[in-house]
């Protein structure tokens, strides 16, 4: 079990260059695609080992099984538009039936085998942004990895909000409460009243993305399209949600994001928190500094 001391030092910032992992549900919307260029972008500071494809089920899959698939090709026609190459294991076919039942998958199980070569003092970071699936089976079949990563997960929305049902968390909830009630080191990311605040139009895209490079092209071109597909000739403005958990391993004094130590919450099965003091602390980012943390993608985006 992990020290106060050496859970807080786990939880703050690293100021090197990092290990990580990223686990995503690429093909859910367009705000993933940023997120990984984002972390593909970011070589002084992120040293991405892997992909994992996450599950998803909404109107753009018919299964959870289907929409970790159609993720794990949107993961690899990413990298092909970056011109990178990396690791990428196909996730989770389905959502946790119980908190003491790991779904195997590729992602699980190398997950489970390549934080055992971690330690407390030099953590594999896992930053996560969709359902948590993937993450909760790994430290179900090893649960001693809990003690060597720092999970990074964008999910649920603020603890002032009246619920937690947001896409990420409500997926699976027995996921997230396997996560919270892991002893692993989390830092969260609420969505709505904290990453909604992050938000871009069309305009800004074209002005700082279209025209640079073939994958900040992409990016601009569906993000719009997609937009004014919904938006059907009204005004709009569209989150990005998920480039703020890859923000937070870019951190270095505090210059993107803010942030605080709250115990753990639980996340319960109606859609609320629990909070209990005694739980350990965990890192809870309660503000976007909108306008830097676009800067900053928007440049290494357009390299």
């Amino acid at each position: 079990m992990l020290s106060l001391e050496q859970r807080l030092k786990m939880l703050t910032c690293p100021t090197g260059k990092v290990d990580m992992v990223l686990d995503t549900d690429a093909y859910n919307e367009i705000d993933d695609q940023f997120a990984i260029s984002y972390a593909l972008r970011s070589p002084e500071k992120l040293n991405l080992l892997a992909l994992y494809a996450a599950p998803f089920l909404n109107e753009r899959s018919v299964s959870p099984l289907d929409g970790m698939e159609k993720s794990y090709d949107e993961i690899l026609k990413l990298l092909h538009l970056a011109k990178e190459e990396r690791l990428v294991f196909k996730g989770s076919g389905e959502y946790l039936k119980s908190e003491n039942e790991p779904v195997i998958s590729p992602a699980a199980n190398d997950l489970a085998e390549r934080a055992m070569n971690y330690s407390p003092e030099k953590p594999l970071y896992v930053v996560a942004i969709g359902a948590i699936t993937n993450v909760a089976s790994a430290l179900l079949i090893q649960p001693r990895i809990a003690d060597n990563l720092v999970v990074v997960w964008l999910g649920g929305n603020s603890t002032e909000w009246p619920d937690s049902r947001e896409f990420n968390m409500m997926q699976d909830v027995t996921a997230a409460r396997v996560l919270y009630g892991s002893g692993a080191p989390l830092v969260m990311l609420p969505c709505m009243g904290v990453v909604s605040s992050l938000t871009t139009t069309g305009p800004e895209l074209t002005y700082w993305l279209s025209g640079k490079n073939a994958l900040a092209d992409y990016l601009a071109r569906q993000t719009i399209d997609e937009a004014n597909r919904y938006a059907a000739g009204k005004v709009w403005s569209r989150v990005i949600w998920d480039v703020a958990a890859v923000a937070w391993l870019l951190n270095d004094g505090g210059r993107l994001l803010s942030e605080k130590l709250i115990p753990t919450p639980i996340p319960e099965y109606d859609h609320h928190y629990g909070f209990d003091p005694r739980r350990p602390p965990c890192k809870y980012v309660f503000h976007i500094n909108r306008d830097a943390l676009f800067a900053d993608l928007f440049a290494k985006l357009a390299r």
